[in-house]
């Protein structure tokens, strides 16, 4: 593993601050950012960008309406420039959330694309147009803000209440981003494809933010879609990022589209995040391109925490190792107990420590206080096990992932893997509900392959306990005709019930 050098300085985004200086150089022409067929070169993104944020300078916080357009990429990069605070909104949100976060953020301004039509939820802000047709000629950028200066105030999806504005500071963007640099072997001659959206860290910080860091380029599908995955890894692309459902959509479409299997095979790095990819789906993509998919493991509060490298081993099932910067710990129920064993069994809930950190929830002094332990760990919340190796296999959520059953701790990420290598099963989620023998029994959520004739309980039961043990199995098995989703494609498991 290479030493990281973290560069703490005001400055984001060295190659924009070169082409700034230098309008006329080799560093302004190289391209940046493309969005179907609009894109701006270094240059131009200057050119665009700063006009803006000596416009925004003095507003104190900004909205963006962030949807997968240039116009959303320019506007955080202005605020990034201004040194004031982005609060990106997910145009998909309900008018009570999205009134919810603008009277918590409280910003000044909302910043659109030109024609975008806003909810009733932002009418009383002021509206500013983002012009990307006509760039001007680049202005110097007002300020050199503090590494510790909020960057982006991005909400969490508030599955236990209201969501919380995470406060993210430029000192984690850039930690991040050296770290995925250092772990991806990250370069300015990288080009990356993706389709994530533009209000969350996966799409707008590792996607967006990330290639301009490196000084490399960005070229966004818009709405995902295969067939522009492989036009654009055919056309120079070198890495792609995606959620497991996308993967997913590309595992099915492998088989019958052997263009699509070249693209990927020429890919230098394929990145997978937000939530678990199934070991099924990597294999089935292995086998296909000859490449394989590798993980990482992040959320709002921490940006990211762990990946496999670039030059390890691209193990299915694993989140790899923390990070360049990053100290990660399991720890017993008790919170303060660490877990020692590197056993890949012992199960125990992930807290982390560094510079990748957000510096709090907004207006939450007491949630802020709570998420942290008194020596200074991240509660995450998620559960893991640690590889005798040190490789992180995520098992689910402490809240809704954690079955104790019959005296074990069982992880429900594990049960779900297996289940899924069964040949009657195309999706699948597993939860724990009382029982008064067991404490808990396993409870399986099934998208059955064939919906005339899906697995039985038994045959199941018995699949899961010859792949792990026997106090695995699931004990009740219900057939759905799809699982609950989030925009992310992650399974919204407090929406299984049944009667």
């Amino acid at each position: 593993m290479s030493p990281l050098s973290l560069d703490l300085s005001p400055d984001l985004f060295p190659a924009l601050t070169e082409a700034q200086a230098d309008p006329d150089g080799p560093g302004a022409h190289r391209p940046a950012l493309r969005f179907g067929d609009r894109s701006l070169t270094y240059g131009e993104l200057a050119a665009t960008a700063s006009p803006l944020a000596a416009r925004v300078a003095e507003a104190g916080r900004i909205a963006v309406w962030a949807t997968p357009t240039l116009e959303t990429a320019v506007a955080v990069v202005a605020a990034l420039l201004a040194g004031v605070p982005a609060v990106p909104l997910n145009p998909k949100s309900g008018e009570s959330e999205l009134g919810h976060i603008v009277s918590d953020s409280a910003p000044t301004l909302v910043l659109a694309a030109p024609g975008t039509q806003l909810p009733p939820a932002l009418a009383a802000l002021e509206r500013l147009d983002i012009d990307t047709s006509a760039p001007t000629t680049s202005l110097p950028s007002p300020g050199a803000p503090d590494p510790e200066t909020p960057a982006l105030i991005v909400y969490t999806s508030g599955t236990t209440g209201p969501p919380k504005g995470a406060v993210i500071p430029r000192r984690a963007i850039a930690t991040t981003l050296d770290a995925l640099a250092d772990a991806w072997q990250w370069t300015g001659d990288d080009v990356l494809v993706h389709g994530l959206p533009l209000f969350h860290v996966h799409g707008l910080i590792l996607g967006i933010l990330g290639p301009l860091r490196r000084g490399g380029s960005v070229r966004h599908l818009g709405r995902f879609e295969t067939a522009g995955v492989a036009r654009e890894l055919s056309e120079g692309a070198t890495m792609l990022f995606g959620v497991p459902t996308m993967y997913h959509r590309i595992a099915e479409t492998l088989p019958d589209d052997p263009a699509l299997a070249k693209a990927l095979a020429r890919a230098r790095l394929l990145v997978s995040g937000s939530a678990a990819l199934p070991v099924h789906d990597h294999e089935r993509i292995a086998q296909a391109t000859g490449r394989r998919v590798i993980e990482r493991y992040g959320m709002t509060e921490t940006l990211m925490n762990t990946s496999v490298r670039a030059d390890g081993e691209p193990r299915a099932g694993t989140v790899g190792v923390p990070l360049p910067g990053v100290e990660l710990r399991l720890t017993e129920e008790d919170g303060t107990t660490a877990v020692e064993a590197y056993d890949g069994e012992t199960v125990g809930e992930i807290q982390v420590r560094g510079p990748n950190l957000f510096t709090e929830y907004l207006n939450r002094p007491e949630a802020t206080a709570a998420a942290f332990t008194e020596d200074g760990w991240f509660r995450t919340g998620d559960m893991a096990v640690r590889d005798p190796d040190g490789y992180v296999r995520i098992v689910g959520r402490k809240a809704t992932d954690l079955i104790k059953s019959g005296g074990y701790k069982i992880g429900a990420g594990e049960i779900e893997n297996a289940l899924l290598e069964h040949p009657g099963v195309r999706e699948a989620a597993v939860t724990g509900e009382p029982d008064a023998d067991l404490g808990e029994r396993i409870v399986a959520w099934i998208v059955p392959a064939d919906s005339q004739s899906p697995p039985t309980v038994d045959e199941l039961a018995d699949h899961v306990a010859r792949r792990l043990a026997p106090h695995k199995r699931p004990r009740v098995v219900h057939h759905l005709d799809a699982l609950p989703r989030n925009d992310m494609g992650k399974i919204m498991k407090r929406a299984l019930t049944h009667d």
